[in-house]
């Protein structure tokens, strides 16, 4: 078993990697090729970028694949503090990741209808192009989804990380508040769409704070040795 400090490290260094990779897709995958309201213009950036939407599936499939050994080390980490707490929280991150994946079959499926297979001669260009956009606005509802369920996980790991003594409780206070955008931007969504808008990117912010605060606080500091040690022997 790695000890927690070098368990802490690497899960700092595959936060990064997730909050790289996740900038990465929104800032220039569908950044870039998804033209808002626009079918036509979308449908045409993605046979034209085809390389960059499928590089940008299969990159956050590498990230959630890093996602998954990072609710693990989490899950080692914490559950000295409160094995429950630390369990639900796997619990909660494995549901948003796994919707996630499924959520990437939608990217796919809108590539599909790009191609020149032989039983889509039947639809015409334009309804083509809307089932595009269709499965791109299906995969955006997904990711609100899932993001609902990370939202618990922040509050949880935020939650554990205050009451740990071997984290500093700012760096929980962040996650907490993190949690709490990630909820308010995802029911926002769901119910209320035009005030979901209004909130973005803004509410965005304080969760890029606490998400890289608490990944660099691994990747830098670690955990106190000694603490950790002490509630995992008690």
């Amino acid at each position: 078993m790695r000890s927690p400090q070098s368990l802490a490290r690497l899960g700092g260094v595959l936060y990064l990697i997730i909050i790289a990779v996740g900038i990465f897709g929104q800032a220039f995958m569908r950044g870039q090729l998804v033209v808002r309201g626009d079918a036509a213009a979308t449908a045409q950036n993605i046979i034209e970028s085809e390389l960059l939407w499928r590089a940008g599936i299969a990159t956050e499939l590498a990230m959630l694949a890093c996602a998954m050994t990072l609710a693990m080390i989490f899950y080692v980490l914490f559950k000295p503090v409160s094995r429950r707490l630390a369990l639900l929280a796997v619990l909660f991150n494995l549901a948003s990741i796994v919707l996630e994946i499924a959520n990437k079959l939608h990217l796919f499926r809108a590539l599909a209808f790009l191609g020149d297979a032989p039983h889509l001669k039947a639809l015409e260009p334009a309804q083509l192009q809307s089932l595009v956009y269709l499965e791109i606005l299906s995969e955006q509802t997904g990711f609100a989804v899932s993001l609902l369920f990370f939202g618990f996980v922040c509050l949880l790991l935020g939650h554990l990380i205050r009451h740990s003594g071997f984290m500093p409780k700012i760096i929980g206070t962040l996650m907490l508040v993190a949690g709490a955008c990630y909820l308010t931007n995802s029911f926002a969504y769901f119910i209320a769409p035009a005030f979901e808008a209004t909130l973005l990117p803004w509410i965005l912010i304080p969760v890029f704070i606490g998400e890289l605060s608490l990944c660099l606080w691994l990747l830098v500091k670690g955990v106190d040795g000694p603490k950790w040690q002490a509630l995992h022997s008690g």
